[in-house]
């Protein structure tokens, strides 16, 4: 088996797990693209954008607007479904497995170098929280 098919067999915890540092580092970039430099300041901004609450918001938000293929349902449910031996403190079980399975998703596109449609969910979860917390969305 090679590494594409071992890839796309990964549970959805393996997936979180990758997945949770892809979008981490592209949060990071994105508000230090203004010039921030307060690493204090850049923490409370990047809580917004990474929170489970904030990761389960974007998948409520593509699910309503179609914007997710057959393929990322099944592997967003892969990771939603997963089971893990911790269990969240300060938010609901429901909201955990959906952050989980936005991250089973971040995770898969990278590990099988879909670097358009992953760039493609990225800024579309940017784009969702920035509006969200302007008021906009």
């Amino acid at each position: 088996m090679d590494n594409l098919e071992k890839n796309k067999q990964l549970n959805g915890l393996a997936l979180a797990y990758i997945g949770d540092a892809v979008y981490e580092l592209h949060v990071r970039e994105f508000l230090m693209q203004d010039g921030q430099a307060d690493p204090n300041k850049l923490h409370r901004q990047a809580v917004t954008y990474v929170s489970a609450k904030a990761q389960a918001d974007v998948v409520w938000y593509w699910q309503e607007n179609g914007f997710l293929s057959e393929e990322e349902e099944r592997i967003l449910k892969r990771g939603r479904n997963a089971k893990s031996r911790s269990t969240p403190k300060n938010m609901s079980v429901h909201v955990y497995r959906y952050s989980t399975g936005f991250e089973a998703l971040i995770g898969y596109h990278y590990l099988l170098k879909n670097e358009e449609r992953l760039e493609e969910l990225l800024a579309s979860a940017i784009q969702v929280l920035t509006e969200r917390s302007s008021g906009d969305g």
